[in-house]
Order: structure tokens, then sequence, then C-alpha cells
């Protein structure tokens, strides 16, 4: 885009970041109208992504500027979680190369969109949604070429491993990428496990974790996470752990 055709444009357009998505409803609520938005895409410098979002043309675009708008333009509780957001943090180095899918969590009530389930992002991705942790609690920045969204931090993000195990995310796995947290602030292991609604994330999470005999976990007050009663069985013909009443696979017992 020359110097001078730039200049033409609606300063928000200007300073499009490139590789993110514009919700169009959001693009109106700031004033540009859907005659500038059709001016601006039949002079090619806009184009569809689908029904209610747009690019910058000859952009490439990923799932990751498509969350963008989610979290900036929409006000959405969506974010990168479980393993995904791991192996952004070079949490899960292993993972990546098999990695083709990528995990979104968002709150009880939050949905996608119509447009991002129809465009193609080049990876398969799957899409939870689900209060058993607040929203706002353990997300982090992750700062990319020419934009920023918020994804969860390890700790909130082991925590969505576990809440998909054993049906969408191997035991084992997570046991192997919680041995890596080591530098965990008990402080904050604290607050998300208070805060936590589930009975099966929290018991597990403080199974593995001492398993794992990270010095962080003796820091921890048990006496204020609620664990439930009763037993429950992660895995069919495993074996009881009494201290947490679950059953578990032999290979963790």
């Amino acid at each position: 885009m020359s110097l001078e055709n730039k200049k033409k444009l609606n300063p928000l357009i200007a300073d499009w970041p490139a590789g993110a998505i514009y919700a169009t409803s959001w693009l109106k609520k700031s004033g540009i109208s859907d005659q500038l938005l059709n001016r601006y895409k039949k002079s090619n410098w806009l184009t569809s992504v689908g029904p209610g979002a747009l690019k910058r043309a000859g952009d490439e675009v990923t799932y990751q500027g498509a969350v963008y708008a989610l979290q900036k333009q929409l006000d959405s509780s969506i974010h990168v979680g479980a393993r995904t957001a791991l192996a952004l943090q070079g949490k899960a180095h292993y993972l990546q190369l098999g990695n083709v899918t990528a995990t979104l969590f968002g709150g009880s009530k939050a949905k996608l969109p119509a447009w991002f389930n129809k465009a193609d992002w080049n990876v398969k991705t799957e899409y939870y949604s689900t209060s058993f942790l607040p929203p706002e609690l353990g997300l982090v920045d992750l700062e990319l070429k020419t934009f920023t969204v918020k994804i969860s931090s390890p700790l909130r993000a082991i925590m969505e491993c576990l809440y998909l195990t054993p049906k969408k995310q191997d035991l084992m796995e997570c046991y192997e990428l919680l041995e890596g947290l080591t530098n965990l602030r008990p402080q904050q292991v604290q607050g998300l496990l208070e805060a936590c609604t589930s009975v099966k994330v929290k018991r597990l999470f403080l199974f593995l974790a001492e398993k794992a005999k990270h010095s962080w976990f003796e820091y921890l007050d048990l006496s204020k996470v609620d664990l439930g009663r009763g037993k429950r069985s992660i895995l069919p013909n495993g074996v009881l752990n009494a201290k947490y009443q679950i059953i578990v696979p032999k290979e963790l017992a």
C-alpha cells in the first residue's frame, strides 16, 4: 500500500496490525460506516474472512489473529489454553511437532462467532466453554509480531489439561508436563486451587504435584482447598490413591 493511499484510510484502518482480524460490529461501533467498509473492500484494502470479520488484503492470518479480535474488540473471555498455551510458552517443546490442534477455552456463556467457525485457520481448533476457573484468573500476555493476546499461564494451562483428561488429554502426558513446572509460585497455585470448582482437577493436580516432588507443593495450605467427598474414578481398572480418593492408572500409582 502506497503512502498516498494509506493517508486516505481511516486512522483505525491505517493502524491495523498485520495478521489481526477485525470484527465488523466493532468497526461500526468505532464510527466506520458500512459504506466506508464496502469502499475499502472494493478498493482491495480489506477482504472478508467470513460474515462479520475482515482482514487486511494480502495478510496471512491465523487463529491467533482471530483471538485478538475476540479479546480486544468483542470483550470475550475466550483464550488460548491447555497444552497449546504451554507450547507457546516453551513448556511443551516435544509436543509442538505433533500438536496440530489449537485448544481454546472460554467462560460458560462465551461462544465463538460464526465467522470463526467457518474460517480456515490451517489448524484444527477445539473450543471448551466452562467456568471451572474464573475467566480472568491465571492469564498472561503473549506478545506476537504485531499484537498481543491473552493466553493461559503455565499453571492455568496444566489445570485446563487436567480438566480435559482422560477423554481429550492423556493423563501421563499431564504428569510429564506438570513435572516441568518447577518454578510455580505457591501463592498463585493456592489462589487458583481455591478458585477452582472442579474436584477432579484439584485432586489430580495435587496428586501429580506431590508425586513430582515439587518444592512449591510444601507451601500449599490444603485445608483451604475444597476437595469434595467420595471417590473419583479417572480411568477404569486403575489403582485407588487413598489420600486424594482418586482411581488413577497403575503407571501413576
